[in-house]
């Protein structure tokens, strides 16, 4: 049995109402996960003596918004290693537009998610309940929109135009 068949059945045996989707490509594997059960999942990948995933590589955000018929619009992908096993695993989780646009924080699990999940919050506009200190992290607090989104304007009047920047000492006289 391969490490990667090992971790998938540890995550089947704990969480099986909870697994939605194991894909492999090219040697590595993506488990997409219910998002109401990421921080419980990323717990036990972090401290099971046999899976300790104790970094988070990357974490980032899609929009597949031209996918018809699926219900999730966007999805949260998180990048883990494992330091002592020397691998990698990909989790994903899936997140509904608008109304149900959140998911828990990972920061306090993972402290390199803090300015990751504010990232994916300035470009997606997908909140992170519970995270220390989220609010845009590239653009300015007075930009409209989150610009990673499919639907996003690319063009319009005054799209040619450099973004003006004032100060707020300008703005206040």
């Amino acid at each position: 049995m391969s490490r990667a068949d090992e971790v998938v059945n540890k995550l089947k045996e704990n969480f099986h109402d909870s697994i939605i989707k194991v894909e492999e490509f090219r040697g590595e594997v993506s488990v997409t996960v219910e998002k109401d059960k990421i921080r419980d999942i990323m717990l036990f990948l972090r401290d099971t003596d046999k899976l300790l995933y104790d970094m988070l590589t990357d974490l980032c955000g899609v929009d597949y918004q031209c996918n018809a018929g699926d219900a999730a619009r966007f999805e949260i992908v998180y990048l883990l290693r494992s330091s002592k096993f020397n691998d990698r695993l990909r989790i994903k989780a899936r997140v509904r537009e608008e109304e149900d646009c959140q998911l828990s924080t990972v920061s306090d699990i993972w402290r390199a998610a803090d300015w990751m999940e504010r990232e994916v919050y300035d470009m997606f506009g997908i909140k992170f309940d519970n995270h220390p200190d989220l609010r845009r992290i590239l653009l300015v607090d007075e930009f409209v929109g989150h610009p990673l989104r499919k639907d996003f304007p690319t063009e319009g009047y005054d799209f040619a135009e450099p973004f003006s920047v004032q100060l707020e000492e300008e703005l206040n006289g």
